[in-house]
């Protein structure tokens, strides 16, 4: 009888041990796969066709990023493409400058929809676009972050740095390098967006790191440095911005001997580039 309880007990033991050597690891599966709550969701770049001029959507998971917002007819098309994916509330919209190609369509998307942080450089422009821009600030009763240091913030998985210009001043007539230029890491890929910087503004990001996908600067215009920045970052893939008369020969030619893939809104309308953690699919207009 003795025995038989032994025996019983044992199997008992074996049973639970059996139970508990078994059981998933808290956090993971037990098969190898992540975990639910670590899921790298899909990271959507959207790059529209407006001519030469910026309007960049990044949208992952429920949070939405607009880098510009093109010029002042432009407004309705970025309305029409944030409504079309159900968007009613911008996480950060981003102003790299006061151009009016970058602040065009501004006032509209302020209008429309709840912004919760605006991002600008530290000065004021002077355009008809930029006095709209500030008028439907007023209205909405925002008041956008001055960007004097260099600002991260997360939003849908995605983490973003924005990069403050580093002079206070960059000779008369030029806004352009004045240009925030943001970074977004989406898992083990790297996007960078440059805004209109030029041969000074490079300088000030030469160091700034390796990237997946590059927004091209300057909407692809002949830069001296613009083979040294190119080298430094080594993108994988190049975005431009910009219209057939603005993109430079030189600069198309630099990206096609360096073997970089080039997409530009000009040839080949809207961009969409969509970042799954690890690669990136690029699908165009046409």
């Amino acid at each position: 009888m003795l025995k038989k309880i032994t025996a019983l007990i044992s199997a008992m033991a074996l049973a639970v041990c059996s139970s508990s050597c078994t059981k998933e690891p808290e956090g993971g599966n037990g098969s190898g796969s992540s975990n639910p709550a670590d899921t790298i969701h899909d990271f959507t770049m959207t790059f529209l066709d407006v001519g030469k001029a910026d309007a960049i959507i990044l949208q992952s998971q429920d949070s939405t990023v607009l880098i510009d917002c093109g010029e002042k007819d432009d407004g309705k098309k970025i309305q029409a493409k944030l409504e079309e994916s159900g968007v009613t509330e911008i996480d950060a919209l981003i102003i790299t400058h006061f151009d009016k190609d970058h602040v065009g369509g501004a006032s509209k998307i302020i209008k429309n929809f709840d912004i919760k942080n605006i991002y600008t450089p530290n000065y004021t422009g002077s355009n008809e676009e930029s006095e709209k821009y500030r008028q439907a600030l007023d209205t909405k009763g925002i008041t956008p972050n001055l960007v004097t240091s260099d600002i991260t913030f997360s939003a849908g998985g995605v983490d973003y740095t924005i990069y403050a210009p580093k002079k206070l001043s960059y000779g008369p007539d030029n806004d352009n390098d004045f240009s925030l230029v943001t970074k977004a890491v989406h898992g083990s890929n790297t996007m960078l967006f440059a805004g209109d910087a030029m041969e000074d503004r490079i300088e000030e990001i030469m160091d700034i790191g390796q990237c997946t996908l590059l927004k091209m600067p300057y909407h692809g215009r002949k830069l001296t440095n613009l083979g040294p920045f190119l080298k430094a970052v080594m993108p994988q893939y190049a975005v431009t911005c910009t219209s057939a008369t603005e993109f430079a020969n030189t600069t198309q030619k630099l990206l096609k001997n360096m073997n970089i893939p080039s997409y530009a809104t000009c040839y080949n309308g809207t961009i969409t580039a969509v970042s799954d953690g690890t690669k990136i699919t690029i699908t165009t207009e046409r």
